[in-house]
């Protein structure tokens, strides 16, 4: 198949040619983009928390008014929550994964930096918090007893603040961020107050409650030994079995209500972290869905597009068609030059639509912090847009392959 005679036809239609092929690069462009987001949401929905999360229960409450005695109020309700038939660990958390809000802080690897070498979420932890959590500690060890400060006693101005934080675990992710191929475990950084942390152990992953920071920030987590009580975030998580969280909910629930009457049990916030996890990720679940309705909508509107002019194209040179048949074209040689120079418009509005996907990509990458496009979804979009044009174009280019040559060559 010559390529010249296909050029020269494109060339006396300008305007329906260049049509087309801003129609498949911006497809392109859409497309490619389109696709990475829809990859990146479901890697969202795919993440490891590092947390057991069919086995944990939030309970969340809030206090009514200032309680001078919340520390032991604290201490007594993880006490009758951890005798609850069922109940296999209970802790007391600042935050929880999976909600729009988090304590974040930025670490300094020396005392005098300007800028910080990473922002991390702050989990503060007591002492059966990795147990409940059901954490995995790949390199160093847990919190000692002796390592523990009380919340109150770190905010004042006393020995304990001044000491700063005795000690703290991070996650792999961070880690590496922080001492890229070192062994973590053991050297220290700057975060809360003028004292260095020393890094007593790594656990594998532990996500932010928010997506503060993007994807990429996820796991950048650190937990420090320091225990709080129900006015500090107001998060009792309780482990069990799957099969009897919603019994241990109702249980706790009755048990704290009965345990003091100046806290109220915030029900829209107790819940399961499975339902945290599917309501956190609902928003990412639509924008999957909204986007592969908006990719299937454009690659239809250009399918007709395709589809019409080949249409029109087959209307406007059917004596040429005929005259061609005349001479001994085959039917297979018109179609193979309807769809050769379908490939043709294809391929030059996908060279633009890759450099247009790349521009999107940067905006994209300002505005909400996403990834640069791997340069795979490049030929994942210009594969599906090929074969999208082959199979448009067959109709037409058949049909005018099926033009007998005397009706063709008929005087009108």
């Amino acid at each position: 198949m010559e390529i010249r005679p296909i050029l020269s036809t494109l060339m006396r239609h300008k305007t329906a040619a260049a049509l087309i092929v801003l129609e498949i690069a911006l497809t392109c462009a859409i497309i490619c983009n389109a696709l990475f987001m829809i990859g990146a949401r479901i890697s969202q929905l795919r993440e490891v928390s590092g947390l057991a999360e069919n086995e944990l229960v939030r309970v969340y409450i809030t206090g009514i008014g200032s309680d001078d005695n919340a520390e032991a109020q604290t201490r007594s309700d993880l006490a009758l929550l951890r005798g609850l038939p069922g109940v296999t660990g209970a802790t007391m958390m600042n935050q929880v994964p999976f909600v729009n809000s988090s304590w974040n802080s930025g670490i300094n690897l020396r005392q005098d930096q300007q800028q910080p070498t990473a922002n991390a979420t702050v989990y503060m932890a007591e002492d059966k918090f990795v147990d409940t959590l059901g954490l995995k500690i790949v390199a160093g060890r847990d919190f000692n007893p002796d390592e523990f400060v009380e919340f109150e006693a770190f905010q004042g101005a006393g020995p304990a603040r001044e000491a700063g934080i005795p000690a703290a675990i991070i996650t792999s992710a961070l880690a590496e961020k922080l001492f890229p191929g070192e062994d973590p475990v053991g050297k220290t950084f700057y975060s809360w107050g003028d004292a260095p942390i020393r890094i007593v152990g790594i656990v594998e992953h532990l996500v932010r409650p928010s997506m503060q920071g993007g994807p990429t920030q996820r796991d950048y987590s650190m937990v420090f030994p320091i225990r709080t009580h129900y006015n500090v975030g107001g998060n009792y998580v309780i482990r069990t079995s799957p099969e009897r969280r919603d019994e241990i909910i109702k249980a706790a629930s009755d048990a704290l209500r009965g345990n003091g009457g100046n806290r109220i049990i915030l029900e829209d916030g107790t819940k399961s972290f499975s339902q945290l996890r599917h309501e956190f990720y609902q928003q990412a679940r639509s924008m999957a869905w909204l986007l592969g309705v908006v990719c299937i909508g454009l690659l239809l509107i250009t399918a007709l597009g395709i589809v019409g002019l080949a249409s029109f194209w087959v209307q406007q040179r059917t004596k040429q068609i005929g005259v061609r048949r005349a001479l001994g074209a085959t039917k297979g040689q018109i179609l193979r030059y309807f769809q050769t120079e379908n490939f043709l418009l294809a391929t030059i509005g996908i060279v633009i639509g890759m450099t247009l996907a790349f521009g999107i990509n940067q905006v994209l990458m300002s505005k909400y912090e996403l990834p640069r496009l791997p340069l795979y979804y490049l030929p994942i979009g210009a594969l599906a847009l090929w074969v999208l044009g082959q199979v448009a174009v067959f109709g037409p280019a058949r049909r005018a392959a099926a033009v007998p040559p005397a009706i063709a060559t008929r005087s009108v």
